[in-house]
Parts: structure tokens; C-alpha cells; sequence
């Protein structure tokens, strides 16, 4: 397929897959960002959870053993955050919405996989096999983004930074070779072409 030309169909074709991929890449990213935030603040309420039950408990005793005021007022201060906090994680499960965000997340990685394959076996096909793929690849989005929890613009932002700073989702030759075995790796056989 000739995508040489601005101005060609295939050059178009190709451009509204990658914008389509591109938009797949910050949805799945966005979700993975959502997850770690919300685990991350399930992790630490548990934390938060412990120390002030042990708090509590520890001025109980102090105020049955001095009968101290202050150690009693202390106590039903801690007491009453300690319940602020339990309602809060009775009342929004952090790790069930944590994983229907991460069911997302790992549908649309396969969406993800599929449109990058599609891009690269892209010269080997026929039009109308690339057009039925995207087609099919963009119905199945569809589905994912219909059945998926919302995400957020701090999400949004998280992703930006990740996508685009730190390259989260991309590899450079170097550390996809020394994830490969050593019969495949590119470096090696970079080195031993006869020139």
C-alpha cells in the first residue's frame, strides 16, 4: 500500500490508525495510572488504620489505668478519625474500582498489541483487509470504553508525563536486546554483518 503521499489514501489510512492507537495507548495508560494512585491511597489509609487503632487502644488503657482526662480526650479524638476512616473505606472500596480499572487497563493492552501489529504488517496488506481490521479494532474500543470506569484528568496528566517524558511504553534497541534471548538479539547481529 503506497503511503509515501500526504495526499494518498494509504498515508491517511495509516495516520487515523495511529491516532487511533495513540488514543488506545493514553486510555490503557490512564487506567494503569488510576490503579496505582488508588492502591496507593488504600495502602496507606490501612496504614493510617493500624497506627490509630493501636493509638486508641493505647490511650484506653492509659485512661483506665490514670484516669486521666487528657489520655480520654485524646483517646475519643483518635477514636473519632479512626471511625471517619473506616466509613470512608467501607463506603468506597479503593481496590474494587482499583480493579475494574485494571480490567480495562489489560483489554485494551490486547487492543493496544493488535493496532501496533496492524501498523507493522501494514505494507503487506490490502486495503481492504487494513480497513476491515481497523474497523474491527475500533468496534472492540468502543466496547472496552463502554463497559470501563471513567477516568480522570489527573489520570490524563499522569499518562502525559509518562508517555512523554519518562517513555514508560517504548524501548530503545539496547534494552529490548538484553531482554531477548542472544540468538536474536539485533546488536549481535548488527556486529556480525559482512559489509
Amino acid at each position: 500500500m503506497d503511503r509515501n503521499s500526504q495526499a494518498s489514501q494509504g498515508y491517511k489510512l495509516e495516520s487515523q490508525i495511529r491516532e487511533a492507537y495513540g488514543r488506545v495507548v493514553y486510555t490503557f495508560t490512564c487506567h494503569n495510572k488510576i490503579v496505582e494512585r488508588l492502591l496507593l491511597k488504600n495502602n496507606t489509609i490501612k496504614i493510617w488504620q493500624i497506627i490509630l487503632s493501636a493509638l486508641t487502644f493505647g490511650s484506653f488503657l492509659g485512661t483506665i489505668l490514670s484516669s486521666e482526662v487528657i489520655a480520654g480526650l485524646i483517646g475519643a479524638i483518635i477514636s473519632i478519625v479512626l471511625l471517619i476512616l473506616n466509613s470512608y473505606t467501607k463506603n468506597f472500596d479503593l481496590v474494587e474500582t482499583a480493579q475494574s480499572h485494571q480490567k480495562s487497563a489489560d483489554a485494551l493492552w490486547k487492543i493496544r498489541e493488535e493496532y501496533v501489529s496492524l501498523l507493522t504488517d501494514f505494507d503487506l496488506l490490502e486495503a481492504t483487509v487494513i480497513m476491515e481490521r481497523r474497523d474491527d479494532l475500533l468496534n472492540r474500543t468502543a466496547e472496552i470504553y463502554a463497559q470501563s470506569p471513567k477516568t480522570d484528568a489527573r489520570s490524563f496528566k499522569e499518562a502525559q508525563k509518562a508517555l512523554k517524558t519518562n517513555e514508560e511504553q517504548t524501548f530503545s534497541e539496547r534494552e529490548i536486546d538484553v531482554m531477548l534471548p542472544n540468538s536474536i538479539r539485533r546488536e549481535k547481529n548488527k556486529n556480525n554483518i559482512i559489509h
